[in-house]
């Protein structure tokens, strides 16, 4: 039986910082995504795929030139799909001591040739840690269930007036995944990248991070050369907060004809000089379509308080 985790070390780069000066929520997102990859590469004996990232919070940032530990483990197991915790810790690397800095549940499925999904191998516990991890995962099915289902009564369209940004490129070679595809960390980046344009011209401050990102539900892949549009969305202030809904759309040029890859919330702070929350504008919802996702956002923040998340 395949070791069920796995672990990659590196050292933060230069290249990886974002506007705050530490790295960018968005480059340990890829690094989350990467180190679930090789758990599940590994487990499954094949080709993955991304198909869900929830809950990634941000409790502290990482520095350039921290020494990085990505720690990715199987938990629970079905059919086809593997649910895998990843931890991200880091620290000087004069020191070695390392400080968790984010975790989340990912969830992969193993893929055929063709994009079929694939049995994967079993998870048996065999610890009563590892009972109790499955039974967490278990559970989560109805906390994903309801913020799935929340998420997919919002509507977007020209009759709302909240703040917006959308950038728009082809996806480059070098975005490729190891099936030929676009690099799911990537796709977290550029929603990462569109959210922090949306919250600075908001706040007109770009010293913003994010402390959250959840519910990301890849609903199908983002192909090499493909136009690419990644709009983000004002869905709510708080007294700190910014939350933002960001959809990630995808389709052949030629056509222009776009369709759902990928849909999110994340939520933004902005950040004095000490590193402490700065009070955000308000955004007051003016039509009927701002006022239902306003609420939404405030409904999601519930359920998951609900669930102790």
């Amino acid at each position: 039986m395949p070791d069920p985790e796995i672990t990659l070390r590196f050292l933060a780069a230069p290249t990886d910082a974002g506007q705050s000066g530490s790295v960018s929520a968005g480059r340990v997102l890829e690094w989350i995504d990467k180190a679930g990859y090789a758990a599940a590469a590994r487990w499954s004996g094949g080709y993955t795929v991304t198909a869900y990232v929830g809950n990634v919070r941000f409790s502290r940032p990482v520095e350039v030139g921290d020494l990085v530990e990505a720690r990715a483990r199987v938990i629970l197991t079905g059919r086809s799909s593997m649910h895998i915790t990843v931890q991200v810790s880091s620290g000087p690397p004069t020191t070695g001591g390392l400080e968790p800095a984010t975790q989340c549940l990912m969830i992969f499925v193993a893929v055929d040739g063709q994009g079929r999904p694939t049995p994967v191998p079993p998870l048996e516990p065999r610890s009563m840690e590892e009972r109790l991890l499955a039974g967490w995962a278990e559970r989560r099915k109805e906390l994903r269930d309801q913020v799935q289902a929340a998420m997919e009564r919002q509507t977007y369209s020209d009759a709302g007036t909240a703040p917006r940004e959308v950038l728009r490129f082809l996806a480059a070679p070098a975005d490729v995944n190891w099936g030929g595809k676009v690099h799911g960390g990537i796709v977290m980046r550029w929603i990462d990248e569109a959210a922090h344009v949306l919250v600075t011209r908001w706040t007109a401050n770009p010293s913003n991070v994010a402390i959250f990102t959840g519910g990301v539900r890849f609903y199908q892949p983002l192909r090499i050369g493909d136009l690419v549009e990644v709009e983000a969305r004002l869905l709510h202030t708080g007294e700190h907060a910014v939350h933002v809904g960001v959809h990630v759309r995808s389709g052949d040029p030629a056509t222009g004809e776009l369709q759902l890859t990928t849909f999110c919330r994340t939520v933004f702070v902005v950040l004095d000089e000490e590193r402490r929350a700065l009070p955000t504008p308000r955004w007051v919802p003016v039509s009927e379509e701002d006022e239902d996702l306003d609420v939404l956002a405030v409904e999601l923040v519930t359920i998951r308080e609900r669930f102790g998340d």
